[in-house]
């Protein structure tokens, strides 16, 4: 067996029940989960029939570089949502991928040249995706602390010369999962410039960039700083979208990858010996989600209104804030994270992800230690049930 696979931790859904196991959580209060990131308001109807109508496409074999029509529907989604002013090729830089959790991962497989004593450098709390990625590409993580004191974003600035030059691939995530931050314009500028001086490329994980709160003021994306700071050809930066929580369509596996042409076009000739072309069905339906907003805009409103409500319960008795994106809460808790885990699901059958499930011991700590991630994915009556719950929890502590 591949020595590598010895290196990964195990996920933090299965730390999470080993975490519960003995509870009796109480019989006669529903279960509520806020602990997984899984998308509940309905598929868009629209979706669901584009894939049933064009399931006569399972007698062929579709490509690895998807239909001509979606590249061409995803390039023009990007150029209008990030102002690209037409600077991105539908040919030659976007890949449909089956969802953006395989190909963040297979990303690495291709990028990573292990002779080099290689760097991955990541946020930390992250998305374990990540640094699994890391790992079994033959590279090593390095962890950069997200806390309340940089603003749940990474400090660039702190990283020495010497990781850099080392560095041969960063994961952002922007919007951030757990914490919701965004990293502003003039940071990825920076970012681009780093990638050119020390010859690295830069992964940004926008999955959450279109669920946020304020209509006029949308998360800034990784290309659409590129092209705002000259880089037109969009070199050394590839970013990574999700038809999962834009469009509630966490089943239909369907997201896109785009960038510098360069890269793009190896990463294809991996995936071609990789074997993950998207079903042309799924393709068809991917078209019709991409091209169009209104429902992505009833569900950013869906989550602005459970926000309001679960934030008017938690806010007096715990220290939360509304993230600028993202469906998660990233709160402190008034006792170590898993105790509380443990106990809300005990005492109040709520489930939610203890912080350090989703961050690693460093030299500075764990940014993940005292706090917990609530996923506000359920209906609102749900979600708010849950937190009148967490309250009470809460108030027995004191």
């Amino acid at each position: 067996m591949n020595p590598d696979l010895a290196l990964l931790h195990p996920y933090p859904f299965e730390k999470l029940v080993e975490l519960q196991q003995g509870c009796q959580p109480p019989s006669d209060l529903p279960h509520i989960s806020l602990s997984i990131g899984e998308p509940k308001h309905p598929t868009p109807g629209f979706i669901t029939e584009a894939v049933i109508s064009h399931l006569h496409g399972l007698s062929v074999y579709p490509t690895t570089a998807g239909s001509i029509e979606l590249r061409h529907t995803i390039a023009n989604w990007l150029d209008q949502r990030f102002q690209l002013a037409g600077h991105i090729d539908p040919l030659s830089q976007v890949l449909p991928v089956n969802g953006t959790r395989e190909a963040l991962f297979a990303f690495a497989q291709a990028i990573i040249d292990r002779r080099k004593d290689p760097l991955i450098v990541m946020p930390n709390p992250f998305y374990q995706i990540y640094e699994g990625a890391a790992f079994l590409a033959g590279a090593e993580p390095y962890l950069l602390n997200c806390t309340e004191e940089t603003g749940f974003v990474p400090d660039f600035d702190a990283v020495p010369a010497s990781v850099w030059s080392r560095c041969q691939l960063l994961y952002l995530c922007s919007p951030g999962n757990p914490t919701g931050a965004i990293v502003d314009a003039e940071t990825l500028t920076k970012l681009i410039q780093l990638a050119h001086e020390y010859d690295f490329i830069i992964a940004a994980d926008e999955c959450y960039s279109e669920i946020y709160f304020d209509e006029a003021l949308p998360p800034v994306g990784l290309l659409q700083a590129a092209v705002a700071a000259g880089y037109n050809d969009l070199s050394r930066c590839v970013v990574f979208h999700s038809l999962s929580k834009r469009s509630n369509a966490p089943g239909l596996r369907s997201g896109f990858v785009a960038g510098d042409a360069n890269v793009m076009k190896s990463f294809l000739r991996y995936r071609t010996y990789h074997g993950c072309a998207m079903p042309p069905s799924t393709q068809s339906a991917s078209i019709a989600a991409w091209t169009d907003e209104a429902h992505v805009a009833h569900n950013r409103h869906l989550y602005r209104e459970k926000f309001a409500a679960v934030l008017d319960i938690l806010s007096p008795v715990m220290n939360v804030i509304q993230p600028e994106a993202s469906f998660y809460l990233w709160a402190e808790t008034p006792i170590a994270d898993t105790d509380f885990a443990r106990g809300l699901f005990d005492q109040y059958n709520v489930t939610v992800l203890p912080g350090r499930f989703l961050a690693r011991d460093t030299k500075q700590g764990n940014p993940g230690v005292n706090r917990i991630r609530m996923a506000l994915v359920a209906p609102q009556d749900e979600c708010v049930e849950a937190a009148m719950r967490i309250r009470d929890y809460i108030e027995t502590l004191s």
